[in-house]
């Protein structure tokens, strides 16, 4: 989904609550090296032996995987097998997971299960009368008899108007694990939602491709994956999420839910709908002129390739999120017509000041991620309730900071833990002087090219 975790018991972890394995003062474990760079816990499908990989690095369907822990595990259920649904299906099955699709439109799971996305074809659940595309539909199950079977983890891929209901649905079992789904918009969803298995979360990746034909297991590789915990949020819940989204070679960024709104609003979806108006603008004057569109060049096709990416995700984002794209769209209205007038008036200095400004902030827009040299650790303990990492998260939005890996070390005493965050270097001692104002003790630790930490002094 374009402008879009720690392992539950029995997968394979980089980090997180269960992957944790270094002890210190008071019981809290030790981070070591942060989850940006740590390595991975198996080698990627190209390092494989060749008995191993199969074909594109995607397993066939078939029987469930036997995990490592000598039970049946871990298991996941997807609801919605489109492209996003997809993709994910086929990276944790390339890691040991079993699979189970669960979509409206049975075809679609079972053209999912032929392409090695899922293991297995479920009964469908209560997907808000729509398919993932968001085409009406009749009800094809019903949250007392469709529910799948309850599984460590399930994803919800679903258009985001349906996300609330399908997310109730499957967390009205008892047995159900956690809960993430992958929607472009989070407020109006964390606020329906007030189980504590539910992460919200959006990954920032996507392809112009259809539908689960066009899934990639390696879809998410380097993507930013955007959580979004709630005051209900547990932190066991946000740290297994968190943990898997790593396994999927995501990410995790931890962002409070109407700060997520309205950035991707200026980054995600007012691009793809300016890119559908100079799209429609280019084919209608093409109505007239053929030679028109064989003129696009490099840089016109850059501009509007999000354009090509199936409409039907887009009316649910911008019913959920049309506050924050309408300001967007204003702002650039006001910045078309300043460019306008500098045009029109022939003012040579003000064109090439605005070019040259942009040109820098292009060549200049960040990595994913901080590099090593310029990051900090930041520790904070806190009461280990859920809400916690919402408060934080969304404490550090409000200056700002940028939360680019989050932890949850737990105690052995049970009732406090410790929240472990990297985040730009910059952006430390005014991370520790927000927290100590709202009675967190946070320590800063200063982290090298090997991954290893040491406080810094002051």
């Amino acid at each position: 989904m374009t402008s879009p975790s720690e392992a539950p018991a029995g997968a394979a972890s980089r980090g997180g609550a269960g992957g944790l394995a270094e002890a210190s003062p008071a019981g809290i474990p030790s981070t070591g090296i942060p989850s940006i760079v740590r390595p991975p816990a198996e080698p990627p499908p190209a390092e494989r032996p060749p008995a191993e990989r199969p074909p594109g690095g995607v397993l066939p369907a078939g029987g469930p995987s036997t995990g490592t822990c000598g039970r049946m595990g871990p298991r996941a259920t997807i609801v919605g097998t489109g492209l996003i649904g997809g993709s994910i299906g086929m990276a944790l099955r390339r890691l040991g997971w079993w699979v189970g699709g669960v979509d409206q439109d049975r075809s679609r799971a079972e053209r999912a299960l032929e392409l090695g996305a899922i293991d297995e074809v479920l009964d469908a659940v209560l997907v808000g009368g729509r398919t993932e595309t968001g085409t009406e539909q009749g009800r094809a199950g019903s949250a007392e008899n469709g529910v799948p079977t309850p599984a460590d983890v399930t994803f919800v891929a679903v258009p985001a108007g349906a996300v609330p209901e399908v997310v109730n649905a499957v967390l009205s079992s008892q047995d159900a694990g956690v809960v993430t789904d992958v929607a472009g918009v989070k407020a109006g969803i964390v606020a329906a939602v007030t189980d504590p298995r539910f992460v919200g979360g959006h990954p920032m990746a996507g392809s112009e491709q259809e539908g689960v034909d066009g899934a990639d297991p390696d879809l998410f590789l380097g993507a930013t994956w955007v959580l979004t915990p709630g005051q209900w949020t547990s932190t066991e819940a946000y740290s297994e999420i968190s943990s898997i989204v790593r396994q999927l070679g995501a990410n995790p960024v931890a962002l409070e839910p109407h700060r997520h709104d309205l950035l991707v609003a200026l980054v995600s979806h007012t691009p793809h709908l300016t890119a559908a108006a100079l799209m429609n603008l280019a084919a209608d004057a093409a109505s007239s002129d053929a030679t028109l569109l064989r003129l696009a060049a490099g840089g016109f096709r850059d501009m509007t390739r999000v354009a090509a990416g199936h409409p039907g995700i887009w009316p649910d984002v911008v019913a959920e999120n049309r506050e924050a794209i309408l300001s967007a769209l204003d702002r650039l209205d006001a910045s078309l017509d300043k460019l306008r007038s500098v045009v029109a008036s022939g003012d040579r200095a003000g064109l090439l000041e605005l070019l040259e400004r942009a040109r820098e902030a292009r060549v200049n827009l960040p990595s994913r991620a901080p590099a090593l040299e310029r990051a900090v650790e930041v520790r904070v303990p806190v009461p280990d309730r859920p809400g916690v990492i919402a408060e934080v998260s969304a404490l550090l939005g409000g200056l700002g900071v940028n939360i680019f890996d989050l932890e949850i070390a737990h105690s052995a005493e049970g009732d406090r833990g410790v929240i472990v965050m990297v985040v730009d270097a910059g952006d430390g001692e005014a991370t520790r002087a927000a927290l100590g104002d709202r009675g967190y003790r946070a320590s800063l630790r200063r982290l090298d090219t090997t991954g290893a930490s040491s406080p810094l002094v002051g």
